[in-house]
């Protein structure tokens, strides 16, 4: 049993599990259409742009920049309190989709919309990976574990 006292994913569909697998490995990787080359992220049986039924799941560069954020002063649980206050980011990837985690690296007064960002993983726990973002350039970058 782990210490990790923070949310983990539950109740994950079979059909997700690659993308969860891909984190473990430290190589982020969505459904990318087999028609259309659109990327799916959140997996989906059907692409949104043509309605192809087939995909790949494709390695992504981890790289992005901030859509929009919002910073966290009222943890959700104890587990968080400690963290607060902590920016939440949504991200454009370079890819063209957008992705929600947490900032790390920077300060919240320092976060802007457009800030480069790249995707970090952190291993908390022996069965789960999760994914974070850092500011490009910034210690920590894709490929290299977080504690």
């Amino acid at each position: 049993m782990s210490d990790y006292q923070k949310f983990l994913p539950e109740g994950i569909p079979d059909s997700h599990l690659p993308f969860w697998d891909s984190l473990r490995e430290h190589q982020a990787r969505v459904q990318r259409c087999d028609d259309c080359r659109a990327y799916r992220y959140i997996p989906k049986d059907l692409c949104f742009r043509c309605h192809g039924d087939r995909a790949t799941w494709t390695a992504v560069s981890g790289a992005g920049e901030v859509y929009t954020y919002t910073v966290v002063r009222r943890a959700p649980t104890p587990a968080y309190q400690a963290d607060a206050p902590y920016v939440l980011a949504h991200v454009t990837m370079t890819e063209g989709f957008r992705m929600i985690a947490r900032l790390t690296g920077a300060e919240p007064e320092a976060v802007r919309i457009g800030m480069p960002v790249v995707i970090a993983y952190e291993d908390v726990t022996p069965e789960w990976t999760l994914f974070t973002f850092r500011p490009a350039g910034a210690p920590g970058g894709p490929g290299l574990a977080q504690s």
